[in-house]
């Protein structure tokens, strides 16, 4: 389930890398000669996480991955929303299925975070010390 989200969230930032950039530029975060490299980065970074989870060969370095991944997104998210930012695309989906930040992408980033966390803890403990 997490690695066909991750897919599904890098393909939608992948077909408009340069609009996926522009809602990058409406967090305020970042200088706009990051904001095409970023935009780039971020869904090749979900689609490799997303193809490790899928093959499942070192699971615990890709859960712990996943987690990290997740818990990055939720802070921010909750920094643009405290930084009283109005977002009417989160960005999620990079320009489609454009959905407001709010609360909920905080919520649904730890929830995430939270399957991800349950995946390390069930990982047999030998696949835990192979991927140290």
């Amino acid at each position: 389930m997490i690695a066909f989200i991750l897919f599904a969230t890098a393909v939608g930032k992948f077909l408009d890398v340069p609009g996926f950039a522009r809602v990058l530029g409406t967090y305020r975060a970042f200088p706009d000669a990051f904001l095409l490299p970023l935009a780039a980065l971020i869904p090749a970074a979900e689609l490799a996480l997303a193809v490790w989870l899928a093959v499942g060969r070192r699971p615990f370095g890709a859960a712990i991955a996943a987690l990290a991944m997740h818990l990055a997104y939720a802070v921010w998210s909750a920094s643009a929303i405290l930084r009283g930012l109005h977002l009417v695309n989160c960005g999620c989906f990079g320009v489609f299925l454009p959905r407001r930040l709010g609360w909920s992408t905080v919520v649904e980033d730890l929830l995430l975070s939270g399957l991800c966390g349950a995946l390390v803890l069930l990982t047999p403990r030998s696949q835990a010390r192979a991927a140290a």
